[in-house]
């Protein structure tokens, strides 16, 4: 997807921010900021993504959307989490769980319906990972999979960010078991951002490469994603 390509994915980003900015509409406004922001976490730029965030905030109020300010609000907290600022991290999660709580779903856009408490759960998990908080991020990544089915890409993610925060508590055994239900999504799907959290779940369990649980894991991502087995094997 054109959203996993990295500065391709900006540029489409800022063509769609303009469109709604033209278009007069400040709830897809905020909406294609959210999405910079998270751009801007996983292409380690944190303090972008914060700044993004909270002008998706201020634009998301205008809309009138707690949904949408709920999104912001995390994304705000993925970035300071980034950065490791737990405290302004608390604050941003905590402002995003009472937006979530305010919303009406039923007065939601349908572009917005995707952002349910499972991604929102999603969203956390990855926060308390960034924080290196494993286990706070192992609850969430578990409330993250009571997903729309249809999602497959989201799965993917959420098994893998499952998987790493097993690893981070040295769970080895359950993380590859994990690992294994992420990587048989991954290899089906044409996703940069899939391959990439494969490779953190692999880096997650380098420590304890002589298991063979992790050796079994090795080598079934060498023979499902030959290229991103061969990249992690180069860093």
């Amino acid at each position: 997807m054109a959203y996993d390509a990295g500065l391709q994915a900006q540029r489409y980003l800022t063509l769609a921010l303009s469109f709604a900015q033209h278009a007069g509409n400040p709830g897809l406004g905020a909406e294609v900021l959210a999405a910079k922001a998270h751009q801007a976490v996983y292409l380690a730029r944190p303090a972008e993504a914060v700044d993004l965030a909270r002008a998706a905030q201020s634009t998301a109020r205008r809309a009138g959307l707690p949904t949408l300010l709920a999104e912001c609000s995390v994304m705000e907290a993925h970035g300071h989490a980034a950065r490791n600022d737990a405290r302004a991290c608390a604050g941003a999660l905590s402002d995003a769980e009472g937006a979530f709580g305010r919303a009406v779903r039923a007065d939601d856009p349908g572009w917005l319906r995707y952002f349910d408490e499972a991604y929102l759960a999603a969203r956390m998990g990855h926060c308390f990972l960034a924080l290196g908080e494993p286990g706070h991020a192992e609850r969430f990544a578990r409330r993250s999979l009571n997903m729309d089915g249809r999602f497959v890409r989201g799965k993917a993610f959420n098994l893998s960010l499952l998987a790493t925060a097993l690893a981070e508590q040295d769970d080895i055994e359950q993380a590859c078991t994990v690992g294994r239900r992420a990587l048989d999504l991954a290899a089906g799907l044409r996703s940069a951002r899939s391959v990439r959290y494969i490779r953190d779940l692999q880096s997650a369990l380098r420590r304890r490469a002589d298991t063979a649980a992790v050796r079994a894991f090795t080598a079934r991502v060498a023979e499902r994603l030959p290229a991103a087995s061969s990249r992690a094997a180069r860093r």
